[in-house]
């Protein structure tokens, strides 16, 4: 599996944004009774704060090495929010099916795609605990994002896409039609195609396992809090200046994305996560610790440049509309932010290696 490019949708969480779940102790899960009658006992017996009423009274260790298993009613199998309009739109049947997660960062890059191009499809909620069996038949490993595609001679046959930036080029790339779904999200010419791949590459194997450091931080980790914020920023930064140095090349005075005036897949790409700054502010001392203007001294353009690129990015239609309510997310990131998910995400954080 390339780079965070999709999300298994499986009971341990095995990839990214599943919603938070409640951990249940050994002896629990080795009975016969019902999951349902499980949950009941678990509520009625654990006497927390609200935010967790819902954890098993184990040791931080434990449950970080424990399976997950889930509450469903803690956050809803559906979008909310814009999110929840713009699927309303595209509830009805097409061959095109986009199958995903509302928690989803992957997911919702595809999303944005679709959006941006001006595609027409059906958009598909996938319950990571109770999957639809058309869903699992298309892909039997139970990722999100999954594109349907149609095939075959008489365009019935439904062909499967997994991988978020796959899906990304492969419907930029299918759609390509100025006059039906609007501009190209990368450039014709050749070498500048090739450097917004370049930095797509930084993205995913820089910014965004950074996030995961930073947001998973916890008192207990071998680095502190301000080393994965520099970390972080860092990675940023050094985005940031490439765009500087193709604003200078292009003369760009006034286009806040990318490659100045022109929206682009780098912009896609890196949008679900500057979406999410918010919740390192929600749940970490010092919060995400970028400088307010006039206190950057010698990155004052840089973070002037980042602010334009974020007051664009999280204003655009695109991102708002794939988009579910603010609360919702801060429920989804409590495991993160208490390193006790079992994402193959947040394990291979845990452990210093390459997301998967």
């Amino acid at each position: 599996m390339s780079s965070f490019g999709s999300i298994p949708l499986l009971i341990n969480h095995s990839h990214s944004y599943p919603p938070p779940s409640f951990v249940s102790n050994h002896s629990m899960r080795r009975q016969s009774t019902s999951i349902i009658q499980q949950v009941f006992r678990i509520r009625h017996r654990t006497q927390t704060h609200p935010e967790h009423r819902l954890i098993s009274p184990l040791n931080h260790q434990q449950k970080r090495n424990m399976p997950a298993s889930v509450d469903t009613s803690e956050l809803p199998a559906r979008t909310t929010g814009a999110a929840a309009g713009l699927a309303a739109t595209h509830a009805d049947e097409h061959p095109l099916k986009l199958y995903g997660g509302w928690f989803c960062p992957f997911v919702q890059r595809s999303w944005i795609v679709l959006h941006e191009r001006r595609i027409p499809h059906q958009y598909v909620e996938i319950n990571p605990y109770n999957k639809d069996p058309d869903f699992l038949a298309l892909n039997p490993r139970g990722l999100v994002p999954t594109l349907a595609v149609p095939g075959g001679d008489s365009g019935r046959k439904q062909r499967p896409l997994y991988e978020s930036l796959v899906i990304c080029e492969y419907l930029n790339e299918a759609y390509d039609d100025e006059q039906d779904n609007g501009p190209s999200l990368l450039p014709r010419d050749a070498y500048e195609r090739a450097r917004c791949r370049l930095w797509i590459d930084h993205i995913g194997n820089k910014i965004v396992p950074g996030f995961y450091r930073f947001i998973q931080h916890t008192p207990e980790k071998e680095y502190s809090i301000e080393q994965a914020r520099e970390n972080f920023l860092g990675h940023i930064k050094t985005l940031v200046k490439e765009m500087l140095e193709g604003d200078a090349d292009s003369n760009n005075t006034s286009g806040p994305w990318f490659l100045g005036d022109t929206f682009s897949l780098v912009d896609v790409i890196l949008a679900p996560w500057a979406k999410r700054l918010f919740l390192i502010d929600h749940y970490k001392p010092g919060g995400l610790g970028i400088p307010a203007a006039g206190e950057a001294g010698d990155d004052e353009r840089v973070w002037a440049r980042w602010r334009k690129w974020f007051d664009a990015i999280v204003a655009r239609q695109s991102v708002k509309d794939t988009w579910s309510d603010d609360d919702q997310y801060i429920a989804a990131y409590r495991r993160y932010a208490e390193d006790t998910t079992q994402s193959e995400v947040a394990q291979a954080t845990r452990k210093g290696e390459k997301l998967p």
